[in-house]
């Protein structure tokens, strides 16, 4: 215990100790052995105040981005992700933990293998990282059932709320992540500073709401596990659900969400003109004025339905011009709390999406699903992030309010101030803010060295100018390393005080004219057109941001500062690479290009290592030894010259590798038919009865004599199969059925070995009915229907008392021509198993009830069994000759050489005119669902460490025909989306169970 109990103050010792001999899981009392701390610190590691929170004693903006763990599956690449993340500037990633992947059958908790998180703690440490857990335990997080297992469907109690057999169900889950995250706490030396109880506890049906018992059970499940860090709100909107001092259940520090241009990624350039809110702040200082400002989550891209219009048009939507325009206006409302999400979305990889999504989760996230970083908004946030690690008169500046006249001569531009002694910043924006107009102005304000002063001041300079859809952030009196930055209406993108030299970047957007001054004086202009003047204790430099930098050196005796002009595209270059985890204090400022990640000074030497897409020269501005004696990059030592100004020059070559990606459509291609369930001689005895005669599910009645809902009988994901035995009579004319599976999902119906046809699934369409014309029936003679129901996820519950996530899959109705119900006798199957779930390494979600999951035919070393395969040429030449599900494998061979990261993608093309849907396996993780009739998503990336970069890899593609006739896939083809020589480490592969026959299978 003793361990456990580092940093936790004295005050808190009795409380946990209490703990330590707490009640154990299934307690119903929340509060037997944790009494409500009344907002007292359980330990002094993490600690708040009203501006920010403190680590360590040190106050600190925490920029934070979302990230998910369960996205991406394979722990050799979470550092790599982290740093993408801390090379921008952020200091903390938030994360969802999916109770859904740890607790596939009721009681047993399984956190092992790729849902292990303490590489994903490790990783985080390593980079720099600060974590905030969100384990809900409802996360919503556009996963199936918003996290919950499938089996909550089972609970009678309404869910988020304090039903006693909802509570009891969470109890095991809570308590084992909790322990878990207890142990990752920065008290005990890991990443971990905060934690989410709940998430978006905001919309309810019911009452009591807000419920402050639900609350402070889920609070005490935590604490109880052994959390001591403070406990963080992610209120939906700013409603004040659960502010501290509200009683029971309230939180140490109250955030919330915000999403101003919503989800629609349809009409992308279109702003309504009330997204932008202007309030915040005033709401804040009513509701939690005591606690850091803190928004949990702020857009940082969109989700994108099936049928939607892609993540293109979402990137479009949510683009860096939007970040600029709403997250300064966030940061004008003095939030110190941020996190972005998306930040890196990931897969929805092996069944664990909700129907309101496909496999991608990109999300139009500042790093793509691929992990590359070549987007616009990646290095607009590297502005923006990289600012505040440099400004620290912004974390307990007051806040002004806003003004059209106050500081502009024009009331086209609003200005809202904000005051820390005499440093002011100046957040400038379009008065309507959804403009694409370009407005000139000038600014008005004081300055210790001048006293109120119009700017720009140079004789004859063009005003400010504020171009289409921008935001930008003055400021005047604001301090570089001891040096009075009397004011610059240049944008700062960082600044560094060496032994030797003080570096300044500015910058401003294209072809706008900027202007500073700084309390020095002695002036040389080393490159570029600078209008200048040094006198009287201050230099003035004016400047146009057209596309060549300018840079001059202001001071005397040695003690200079260079200052950097940049415009912003050019300023997406540099960057400003720490050398201790969670400190600037020795930071390396350079000029580089695709990604820097880390910079380390030892003696005389500097190590880079990084990321490069072309051949790219480097630019030490700051930071390096003044006697460098060798530069390395990514291990490799470069050449260099240092200029007369103490600049390093270097240069990256890049000579990519010639790659041999497989040709799929020549492969040695295997078939086996995936639904012989609709074959006369199929045997169904090892099916589950569907014999319930009342459904455990509260959310929807039966209109069937018997339940055919999955979740009842343990099938909780993936593809469902029901087959109805009934004696005919002759006089059967038609079947009529009402199936449900989610949104966008399809179904399709045989009597024996006849199709019958499909519902082919719409774009948001979650159930449907159909009646089919049988062909003439055989009274006294046997026949089954076959039912093939697409389960696209559970719903999620986001209003509280709706029990959305208890919507069933399955049959909800049928009728069969001239017979009552019970007269067909129901047989269904999903995953072997169900809840014991086969496969163990690749968790509850990812197998369903297609005949070669339940025998683990999509696994490596498949094609060597005993199956009844046959040669093919594969889903594109031969395809599938009749509706049904056929499935295809394939092995092929990787040799891609380290030090580059290739990222990997399969692509369909689609040139057929049937509906159909495809499954796709790679070494056994099933990591794509292709509806080509819905779509949009084509492009499939699979990551390395899932697929084996210098080995084999086994390729398995299940091809499901709604259509009568053929179905063939118009193409399918494996390729590089790019080619980077990086840093990132090696990568392992994903340890995961291959092909053996199995016990029971069917």
């Amino acid at each position: 215990m003793k361990h456990i109990l580092k940093g936790v103050s004295a005050v808190a010792l009795a409380c946990l100790t209490a703990v330590a001999h707490g009640r154990a899981v299934g307690y119903r009392s929340p509060t037997e052995f944790i009494k409500p701390y009344k907002r007292q610190a359980l330990q002094d590691v993490v600690t708040w105040d009203k501006d920010t929170i403190f680590i360590n004693g040190e106050r600190l903006f925490l920029y934070s981005g979302e990230v998910h763990p369960f996205r991406l599956p394979v722990p050799d690449l979470h550092l790599d992700v982290f740093q993408k993340i801390k090379a921008i500037g952020y200091n903390g990633v938030s994360f969802y933990i999916d109770w859904a992947l740890l607790e596939g059958k009721p009681g047993e908790y399984r956190e092992e293998g790729v849902f292990d998180l303490k590489p994903f703690f490790d990783a985080a440490s390593e980079a720099g990282i600060y974590l905030i857990a969100r384990p809900g335990p409802y996360i919503n997080a556009e996963v199936s059932g918003g996290g919950y297992p499938g089996w909550i469907q089972r609970v009678k109690g309404t869910l988020r709320t304090r039903a006693e057999d909802y509570l009891n169900a969470t109890d095991n889950y809570m308590a084992n992540v909790g322990k878990t995250l207890a142990a990752a706490q920065i008290t005990n030396g890991g990443p971990l500073v905060l934690v989410q109880p709940e998430n978006e506890y905001t919309s309810s049906t019911v009452e009591p709401f807000p419920d402050g018992y639900y609350m402070q059970y889920v609070e005490d499940q935590l604490r109880n596990a052994g959390i001591v860090v403070p406990l963080i709100s992610n209120d939906a909107s700013n409603s004040g659900h659960n502010v501290p001092g509200s009683g029971e259940g309230a939180v140490d520090i109250y955030g919330h969400d915000g999403y101003p241009v919503g989800f629609d990624c349809s009409n992308p350039e279109v702003w309504g003109d009330q997204q932008l809110v202007t309030n915040y702040y005033d709401v804040h200082m009513q509701q939690s004025p005591n606690t850091p400002y803190s928004i949990m989550e702020f857009q940082g891209g969109s989700y994108d339905p099936w049928g939607g219009p892609g993540f293109d048009k979402c990137l479009q939507l949510v683009n860096a011009a939007f970040e600029r325009v709403f997250y300064k206006n966030i940061y004008s409302f003095g939030v110190t709390i941020f996190n972005i999400y998306m930040t890196y979305g990931g897969t929805n990889w092996g069944n664990l999406g909700h129907p309101g999504d496909y496999t991608s989760y990109d999300y139009a996230a500042i790093i793509a699903e691929d992990r590359q970083v070549n987007r616009e908004k990646y290095s607009e946030q590297k502005l923006q992030a990289n600012f505040f690690k440099v400004s620290p008169a912004y974390l307990t500046a007051s806040r002004g309010s806003l003004s059209t006249t106050q500081w502009t001569n024009n009331p086209e531009i609003t200005v809202t101030d904000a005051t820390n002694n005499s440093t002011k910043f100046y957040f400038t924006r379009h008065t309507t803010y959804n403009t694409l107009d370009s407005t000139s102005y000038k600014l008005t304000i004081p300055t210790t060295a001048f006293g109120n002063i119009t700017v720009p001041q140079y004789n004859g300079s063009d005003s400010l100018s504020l171009n289409g859809r921008d935001t930008k952030i003055h400021v005047s009196d604001y301090d570089i390393g001891g040096t009075n930055l009397i004011y610059s209406t240049a944008e700062i993108f960082t600044w560094h005080k060496y032994d030797d030299r003080t570096v300044l970047v500015v910058y401003g957007g294209p072809g706008e004219t900027h202007e500073l001054a700084i309390a020095a004086t002695g002036l040389d202009v080393l490159e570029g057109d600078v209008k200048s003047t040094s006198t009287k204790g201050y230099t003035l430099l004016n400047f146009k941001a057209d596309g060549p930098r300018k840079v001059a050196k202001v001071g005397v005796d040695s003690d200079f500062i260079y200052v950097y002009m940049l415009d912003r595209n050019s300023a997406y270059n540099y960057w400003s690479i720490d050398q201790e985890p969670h400190s600037n204090a020795d930071a390396i400022i350079l000029k580089a290009g695709y990604l820097m990640r880390t910079a380390n000074v030892d003696g005389t030497t500097l190590d880079l290592t990084g990321d490069v897409n072309a051949t790219t020269p480097i630019e030490i501005l700051g930071g390096a030894p003044s006697d460098l004696s060798k530069l390395t990059f990514n291990g490799n030592e470069l050449s260099f010259n240092t200029t007369d100004e103490g600049v390093v020059n270097s240069n990256i070559a890049f000579s990519p590798p010639t790659l041999n990606i497989p040709d799929l459509s020549s492969l040695e291609w295997k078939y086996i038919d995936s639904l012989p369930e609709i074959q006369s001689s199929y045997d169904d005895s090892a099916w589950k009865d569907a014999d319930l005669e009342e459904t455990y599910n509260s959310y929807r009645s039966l209109n069937t004599p018997t339940s055919l809902y999955g979740s009842d009988y343990g099938f909780n994901t993936g593809m469902l199969l029901f087959r109805g035995h009934f004696t005919a009579s002759g006089a059967e004319k038609t079947f009529f059925i009402d199936t449900q599976g989610g949104a966008a999902y399809a179904s399709s119906v045989w009597l024996d070995s006849t199709f019958l046809g499909s519902f082919r699934g719409a774009k948001g369409v979650d159930f449907a009915n159909s009646t089919f014309t049988l062909p003439s029936l055989t009274g006294n003679k046997t026949y089954v229907l076959t039912v093939l129901v697409d389960n696209q996820g559970l719903d999620e519950t986001w209003t509280i008392g709706e029990d959305t996530s208890k919507n069933p899959r399955g049959i909800m109705d049928y009728d069969l021509d001239a017979h009552d119900k019970e007269d067909v006798s129901w047989k269904l199957t999903g995953n072997l198993g169900g809840e014991d779930y086969v496969d163990k390494t690749r968790g509850p979600l990812n197998e369903g009830g297609l005949f070669v999951e339940r025998n683990g035919l999509h696994l490596p070393g498949a094609l060597d069994s005993d199956a009844s395969w046959t040669n093919s040429s594969g889903p594109v030449e031969s395809g599938i000759a009749k509706p049904g599900v056929g499935f295809f494998g394939a092995e092929f061979e990787l040799d891609i050489p380290g030090g580059w990261d290739v990222p990997l993608s399969f692509t369909f093309t689609n040139s057929t005119t049937t509906a159909h849907r495809v499954l796709l396996y790679v070494n056994g993780w099933q990591y794509g669902k292709y509806v080509n009739n819905i779509g949009p998503q084509t492009v499939f990336p699979v990551p390395q460490g899932i697929l084996d970069y210098n080995g084999t890899n086994y390729l398995g593609v299940a091809v499901w025909g709604l259509d009568e006739g053929e179905t063939k896939l118009g193409g399918l083809e494996l390729g590089a989306d790019a080619i980077i020589a990086s840093g990132m480490g090696e990568v392992g592969n994903v340890d995961g169970s291959t092909y053996e026959e199995r016990e029971g299978a069917y």
